[in-house]
């Protein structure tokens, strides 16, 4: 793995930790975590450590930046198909993650 692909790596998966901990729900949490594992096991043993430090708490903008991330990793070599399906990921954990989703409407 090269260094590049190795920095934006650790970012995709700093983001998307970060994501998982400041979800509003825990089936967002859930999610989130399931898409951090999925990205761990598309890599194998060539994971970098996480860094979580200092992010902002604003999901909106840690999940721009995790999209971001991911979506480059297919210019380091990561099959197309996977980046699509752990975005994917990211989207139904974004979705699972809002607190007002589970309020009925009457």
């Amino acid at each position: 793995m090269l260094l590049a692909h190795a920095v934006t790596l650790a970012e995709a998966r700093s983001y998307i930790a970060a994501l998982a901990d400041e979800a509003a729900t825990f089936d967002g949490a859930v999610e989130y975590e399931h898409a951090l594992l999925y990205l761990d096991l598309i890599h194998g043993d060539d994971i970098p450590a996480l860094d979580a430090a200092g992010f902002t708490d604003d999901r909106a903008i840690l999940h721009a930046i995790a999209v971001s991330a991911v979506k480059e990793l297919a210019d380091h070599g990561v099959d197309k198909l996977q980046v699509e399906l752990l975005l994917d990921m990211l989207d139904v954990a974004r979705d699972r993650d809002d607190p007002c989703a589970d309020i009925s409407e009457f």
